[in-house]
């Protein structure tokens, strides 16, 4: 059974942009990690893998991807599938993560993630396809929560039931985005607790933190600014409950340099600290 206990913590990281890479090659920051997308180096050689290369040989990196559309209705791509592979052993990647979404149709490819339906049968379909995709890549294999902005009339559940529903039936993991967990609760009216006080936390092997555009009546993911208190509110409450998991900041637009970037990343220092003192004095009060 997939459990998070048998997942290395590789602490606090950012993900990989190339308006960083001057300060990175040039200053080697102490970051604990880079996560990259998958995508923009399954290449067979230039300049995108002589950065790879870069950074490999200073810093550990998890891949992680926007492409594999696992609820579209097409066949699963094993030549997609195949090079993804071929970078994770690349990179060494701990684990692969993607998006709990679809994306295409036959002879159609949005480039977007977009929700599925909280069905039975959606969960049966997806958990199949999960299933085949970890036992491929022979390597945990996770995938994330959305930020969502309408609904299907068809559902049948919650999205935490159903998320909860096809990682456990696929027995894989779930890279869980706090952020997404706000801005779906504020588009769709439900209780952040709810939702992460109703998935299986021992199933998160990454948590993802970014910003967003409050623009009252909705919200945005924006991934442009800096993470909002009521976010790193929910980061304090999942990450003790996950048991201390591997922390990434997710920033893809507006870039501010890669020092205040980082600072901002480390803002997730206080609320593991006050885990780990909890922890300690726990321990300590034993007989």
């Amino acid at each position: 059974m997939a459990k998070n206990q048998d997942i290395p913590n590789l602490g606090i990281g950012l993900g990989l942009r190339i308006p960083h890479y001057k300060d990175i090659f040039e200053k080697n920051p102490d970051i604990d990690w880079f996560e990259i997308i998958s995508e923009n180096f399954m290449v067979e050689g230039g300049k995108p893998i002589e950065n790879l290369e870069r950074i490999l040989s200073r810093y550990k990196v998890v891949q992680h991807g926007v492409n594999l559309a696992i609820g579209s209705p097409d066949p699963l791509n094993f030549d997609y599938l195949k090079k993804l592979k071929a970078l994770a052993k690349r990179t060494k990647t701990p684990w692969i993560s993607d998006h709990l979404c679809w994306g295409r149709l036959p002879g159609a490819h949005y480039h977007d993630l977009l929700p599925l339906p909280y069905t039975k049968e959606v969960i049966n379909y997806v958990a199949e396809r999960a299933r085949i995709v970890q036992d491929y890549l022979e390597l945990p294999f996770a995938l994330e929560n959305l930020s969502s902005y309408v609904a299907y009339t068809a559902d049948e559940m919650p999205e935490w039931e159903f998320y909860t529903a096809v990682v456990e039936k696929a027995d894989i993991f779930m890279m869980l985005d706090v952020n997404n967990i706000y801005v779906s609760s504020r588009n769709h009216g439900f209780n952040p607790k709810e939702y992460y006080s109703n998935i299986p936390l021992d199933r998160v092997l990454q948590i993802h933190l970014a910003g967003h555009l409050d623009k009252g009546a909705y919200v945005l993911d924006t991934h442009d600014t800096f993470v909002r208190d009521e976010v790193w509110k929910i980061y304090a409450e999942v990450y003790k409950q996950t048991k201390g998991v591997s922390t990434l900041l997710e920033w893809d637009d507006n870039h501010v340099s890669l020092q205040e970037t980082w600072d901002e990343a480390l803002k997730a220092k206080k609320y593991q600290e006050e885990f780990m003192a909890a922890v300690a004095g726990a321990a300590g009060g034993q007989p």
